[in-house]
């Protein structure tokens, strides 16, 4: 198993919706899968880790589309609208290529990355049995199609890799694996694995409440080059075309959407706004949990610093929007505007997130799960007309 003891769980300000008991496990589940290397096209191993979260929770069902996005549901018929929790399984990463001779290995790097942060870059290559070998980035191909690709050489020799053995960022200090420093999870992939545990922990909490029977998740495949399993999810109608779809991301934190601050209703991404009656729902129920819990984070942002799969299953017409975990070192690349300003040398490192931040995604789901469908929340065009019945003799009108 991929991973380490969660240690000392720090437990946020937050309502209590699920137990300490809960949030221990919660966050031993972000510090395993956020360990576990990873790259479009080649989720095995998180699948894996999935397929065995599984086997000890018998309502619950595992099926697979054709593109081999995973989808769970509890067992049972469901009468109501269905709500699915999305995420997706894959991080930027290189793939093996060829392996040229012992010590030098051609990989392609599948993700979005800026080129200075490849330049003698250190990274680990994972052979089957998950042993890691380092190597240095030597040469780095832009031209290259579909991706761009690299020539990395090996500190010492090996027989063991093969093509389609998975290569990430060598990451030293905090992150080299998942560590908790005040309060912050350091990791190789936060984005967007703890999108992932999220999603599977509020599917644990959910899977034994009446009336909850309707949730489920799809965990999509191949997201970071260009939303792959999420575009075939919608052709081949992997969920029903009436389901309500709450996507998770990990979004590159700005000054104005902090880390620590709570989880993020993003709106929309730098390509489309999402589904506004959904959006608007989910931000009414937002403000109501927070007139309850006055002392809850929480963020309503657009988060224009990437694209997510919301814009995706909106554009394929379905209901979604997007709940975040603000993140840093977004893609592993430190001082991403000073390095592209020319003001700082390029460097990975681990990607960072708030574990209140955390835990309050989680929170924030079983809520929204709880009352998508239940209590009503005044819309929009209600609150217009009371205001067109108040004021609008003072146009002449009734």
């Amino acid at each position: 198993m991929w991973g380490s003891a969660a240690g000392a769980l720090r437990l946020a300000t937050l309502p209590p919706m699920v137990s300490s008991a809960q949030r221990r496990r919660h966050e031993q589940w972000l510090m395993q899968l956020t360990a576990i290397p990873t790259a479009a096209g080649r989720e095995d191993r998180v699948i894996a880790w999935i397929e065995n979260w599984l086997t000890r929770r018998r309502n619950l069902t595992l099926r697979r589309d054709p593109a081999g996005n995973l989808i769970i549901t509890r067992k049972g018929r469901r009468s109501a609208r269905p709500i699915f929790i999305t995420a997706h399984l894959d991080h930027p990463a290189f793939v093996v290529r060829d392996v040229i001779d012992e010590r030098t290995i051609e990989l392609e790097f599948r993700g979005s990355v800026h080129d200075p942060y490849f330049e003698n870059a250190k990274i680990e290559i994972f052979s089957a049995n998950d042993s890691a070998h380092r190597a240095t980035i030597t040469e780095l191909h832009l031209a290259a199609k579909p991706f761009k690709r690299v020539i990395a050489r090996m500190g010492q020799a090996s027989n063991t890799l093969v093509a389609g053995d998975i290569g990430r960022w060598a990451l030293g200090g905090w992150g080299a694996r998942p560590t908790v420093v005040t309060g912050r999870l350091y990791a190789p992939a936060c984005d967007d694995l703890a999108g992932v545990a999220a999603a599977l922990a509020t599917m644990d909490v959910l899977r034994n409440r009446k009336g909850a029977g309707n949730v489920g998740l799809l965990l999509t495949r191949a997201e970071e080059i260009g939303f792959v399993g999420a575009v075939a999810a919608c052709k081949k109608r992997s969920v029903p075309k009436s389901a309500r779809l709450i996507c998770l991301e990990n979004s590159r934190s700005y000054p104005d959407s902090p880390i620590g601050a709570g989880p993020i209703l993003r709106v929309g991404d730098r390509l489309s706004v999402f589904s506004p009656a959904l959006t608007n729902r989910l931000s009414a129920l937002l403000s109501e949990y927070r007139k309850k819990y006055p002392r809850f984070k929480a963020q309503r942002k657009l988060m224009p610093g990437g694209v997510c799969e919301a814009s995706t299953f909106s554009a394929y017409g379905y209901e979604s929007t997007c709940v975040c975990l603000p993140l840093g070192n977004y893609h592993n690349m430190v001082d991403i505007d000073g390095v592209l300003g020319g003001s700082r040398p390029a460097n990975v490192g681990p990607e960072f997130i708030s574990l209140d931040d955390y835990h309050g995604m989680i929170e924030l789901l079983i809520f929204f799960a709880a009352q998508l469908d239940g209590q009503r929340v005044g819309r929009i065009v209600d609150r217009m007309d009371d205001q067109f019945r108040a004021h609008g003799r003072l146009l002449g009108l009734k």
